[in-house]
């Protein structure tokens, strides 16, 4: 989505700034990285509340938190626009990835007139998608995420043998992962389809990974009218097209390679992929908003 946007002539959109999540450490575990986002940084700095405090006569009787409410949003402001400018286009975005459950009330509060498009994915398929770029980012292999001995064998096992070790029946999630990635996704998502509509209005909309691949030319069209952007024929196959699977990876959907950023590019492949304990571990812990959304019609699958 941020690289379809991203060769729309009028549309700059980039990420992850990270603006957006207080109080909070980036990562699909926690451990990715440690920053905090903008918002915290700012919001959160002891230094930055103490002067506010104490200079009464620059900062009025505005409420401490405003104040650093504003600062964030004029933080926020700056980054983008000076990138905007540089750019020649008119319009600007951030990929922001949910790390709370309040960032959309906190996007809301600091920035009301931004639009927000929450793209929207199967739980099943996003937490697969998750540990294969935990696979691919641990410190062993040179990057920053620890993962304990038990995922890096699961790892090895599973790329020298995909077909074999799903037929063996055994799982890719470590010990206690799948509860975790379900709960996450659960409680992130759940709560921002919850709130989206009612804190956003009309600024905010939704867009499947599922609908993406089998009708892009159609949600992409849709997306750039809610952007207020172009969305001439030309233009929006221009966007599909030099930013299909196919062409950034020079592979067919489906053909997998688990060290790629775009592994494999189709929906559904935790059937392929969950055991049965896999399947139970996720009906208990996020079944609820699975059938919430449509992907299930109940529990029984």
């Amino acid at each position: 989505m941020t690289r379809m946007l991203d060769t729309h002539p009028e549309i700059l959109c980039k990420g992850e700034g990270i603006f957006f999540g207080r109080g909070t450490d980036l990562g699909y575990n926690r451990q990715l990285m440690t920053p905090t986002s903008l918002q915290g940084a700012l919001a959160d700095s002891e230094y930055l509340r103490t002067w506010i405090e104490r200079r009464p006569m620059w900062t009025g009787r505005k409420h401490v938190d405003q104040h650093l409410a504003n600062l964030v949003r004029m933080s926020i402001e700056y980054f983008l626009k000076e990138e905007l400018a540089a750019s020649g286009k008119r319009i600007v975005g951030d990929k922001t990835p949910l790390i709370t459950a309040d960032d959309v009330r906190e996007i809301s509060s600091i920035m009301p007139e931004a639009k927000v498009i929450h793209v929207i994915r199967d739980g099943r398929d996003a937490a697969i998608s998750v540990v294969h770029h935990e696979w691919n980012r641990t410190t062993e292999a040179g990057g920053h995420l620890r993962v304990d001995s038990e995922a890096l064998r699961k790892r090895d096992a599973y790329r020298a043998d995909p077909e074999g070790f799903v037929a063996r029946g055994e799982s890719i999630f470590s010990a206690g992962k799948l509860e975790w990635h379900a709960k996450d996704w659960a409680e992130l998502v759940g709560k921002t389809t919850e709130n989206g509509p009612i804190v956003l209005g009309e600024n905010y909309t939704e867009v499947r990974y599922e609908d993406m691949l089998e009708r892009p030319v159609n949600e992409v069209r849709r997306l750039l009218e809610f952007l207020g952007a172009d969305a001439s024929e030309e233009t929006v196959e221009r966007c599909v097209r030099r930013n299909s699977f196919e062409r950034k990876t020079r592979r067919q959907r489906g053909q997998e390679d688990s060290t790629a950023f775009l592994r494999k590019g189709i929906a559904g492949d935790w059937r392929n992929v969950f055991t049965e304990e896999d399947k139970r571990i996720f009906k208990r812990e996020a079944g609820w908003l699975l059938v919430d959304l449509g992907y299930e019609k109940d529990l029984n699958w």
